[in-house]
């Protein structure tokens, strides 16, 4: 475990109230009422439910539940597999053919391929939770370790490991994201920072408002990296030279998302059991509550057409549910 030099910015932070008015925008969403269809989940949430999720290698959406790795298909058919007892399957995403996925309570990295062969790979650091996943074109997967404090590195080709610690003690990173600059980007929550490391292991941190629980990050079609603050109720936007902006979106933003079809961002928001467009000037353009209260919504996804699937977690006694948001009317 090595950690590279790293050095801490200071970032010019804009918070912008956002009107929640609606707006017209090229590709934008036809769809204003009965847009969300959720399908219940089969397995009863013991200590973990619906997490995170992404689409596969065709039109199936993949996601993290309990002890297993499941899919859901446009018909809203779900077929599960098995991974290590008391998993706790969290993050998923796609990369080299295969989907990946972190284990938060047994500390270990899992992939799955089409036919529901699943192989994991113990993480070094005992208790680390990871948390999200990423895959670079190269090939290699990197994580965030939350408990552990570290940003890991696996080489699938042989299973070797590398882990560096994050900078600041604590800090509890969460989200991550694969940057246009080649570097990885993420969030911290304990910190309320958002942080780059080049794939060297050299850190650069930004602060953003204290107390602001960011939680996920992904990068946007302005090319610049959008976030989640849950506490602070904002969606934030950081350029690659980290200039920070942030935007007031009430309800308790989570996950955060695009689709290939409009250029705008799409973001779950947990507090107010509802999903947002935010267009890229920061306003909200479009929200949509989900059919049952209190869902609790965690993340979200682009489909393989016009649609967003979601995760409604097992925190709401409403939840254990995925839903999904078709944007054009029916």
């Amino acid at each position: 475990m090595f950690s590279k030099g790293f050095a801490l910015a200071a970032a010019t932070v804009a918070t912008i109230a956002v009107s929640a008015g609606l707006a017209s925008a090229a590709q934008g969403p036809t769809c204003s009422a009965n847009c969300i269809t959720e399908y219940a989940i089969p397995i009863p949430p013991v200590y973990n439910g619906p997490f995170g999720l992404a689409r596969g290698m065709g039109d199936d959406i993949w996601f993290g539940d309990q002890d297993t790795i499941s899919r859901i298909d446009k018909s809203g058919a779900i077929t599960s597999y098995d991974t290590s007892p008391g998993a706790a399957v969290g993050w998923v995403t796609g990369g080299n053919g295969v989907m990946w996925f972190t284990e938060r309570s047994t500390g270990k990295i899992g992939s799955v391929d089409n036919h529901g062969d699943v192989t994991e790979y113990a993480i070094p650091t005992p208790n680390s939770t990871p948390q999200a996943v990423v895959v670079d074109d190269s090939g290699i997967v990197w994580l965030t370790e939350q408990s552990g404090n570290k940003i890991g590195r696996l080489d699938p080709s042989t299973g070797s490991f590398t882990e560096y610690p994050v900078p600041t003690p604590g800090s509890a990173p969460l989200g991550l994201a694969l940057g246009p600059d080649g570097a990885l980007w993420f969030v911290e929550r304990n910190a309320a920072k958002i942080a780059r490391m080049t794939t060297d292991g050299t850190f650069t941190e930004y602060a953003v408002t204290p107390g602001s629980s960011p939680q996920r990050i992904t990068v946007g079609p302005d090319g610049a990296l959008w976030f989640t603050e849950l506490a602070g109720n904002k969606v934030g936007r950081i350029t690659t030279d980290g200039a920070v902006t942030e935007y007031a979106v009430p309800g308790g933003p989570v996950g955060i998302t695009t689709t290939p079809t409009d250029r705008a961002l799409y973001v779950v928001l947990f507090n107010a059991s509802a999903v947002a467009r935010i267009a890229l000037d920061g306003t909200v353009t479009n929200e949509w509550t989900t059919p049952s209260p209190s869902s609790a919504p965690l993340q979200i996804s682009a489909g393989s057409g016009r649609e967003l699937w979601f995760s409604e977690s097992f925190l709401s006694p409403t939840g254990n549910k995925i839903g999904r948001l078709d944007l054009d009317a029916h």
